[in-house]
């Protein structure tokens, strides 16, 4: 459990430091159409195949810059570091995926009192039970849209994907999180 807390620590940490470095970059991205959700971009594969996802156009591979396979933290991100994608895989911990997911709320709070939880719910990704907690946290002034699944793999890994956007426009944000979350598959 304390590596599971450690690591999502450190998603945490990319995610506060993706919402400072948003006020030196230029944040202009495409508007988009909030009702077009799937995103196109490149298919990427994880734990020899266990878990897929598409990754958004724009965003790419920034592991080696934030973590590694040794850690089992992948990292991809925009240029801006604005809007990214962090996965971690750890031992498969002792709670429950509710308690946990209670506890991910728990931390954010700590780090930001004005964290709006928007939804902590069981959620279902190819038969595998997971939970998901969307949230608007706000870090150096800057607001972020962070949406996070958290489950087990069949080999019994704990595994936690967190996809981070600017809040902006928070209809758009979850959509895209949604679009992102559609993609995943865990096997």
């Amino acid at each position: 459990m304390r590596k599971v807390t450690k690591l999502m620590g450190i998603s945490l940490l990319v995610l506060g430091l993706a919402a400072c470095d948003s006020a030196t970059k230029d944040s202009s991205a495409p508007a988009g159409n909030a009702a077009t959700s799937v995103p196109t971009g490149q298919q990427v594969s994880l734990l020899d195949g266990k878990l897929t996802f598409t990754l958004p156009n724009g965003m790419a591979d920034q592991s080696g810059k934030l973590g590694s396979q040794a850690n089992n933290m992948h990292v991809y991100a925009d240029s801006t570091g604005q809007r990214a994608l962090i996965v971690i895989v750890a031992d498969k911990a002792d709670s429950d995926l509710e308690t946990l997911a209670t506890r991910l709320e728990g931390q954010q709070r700590a780090r930001d009192t004005n964290l709006q939880v928007i939804t902590n719910k069981a959620v279902e990704i190819n038969g595998v039970p997971m939970r998901q907690v969307d949230s608007i946290i706000t870090s150096g002034g800057q607001k972020a849209y962070s949406a996070v699944l958290l489950g087990t793999t069949a080999d019994s890994k704990m595994l936690t994907v967190q996809v981070t956007l600017p809040a902006d426009n928070q209809q758009q944000a979850q959509s895209e999180a949604a679009g992102i979350f559609s993609t995943v598959k865990v096997k």
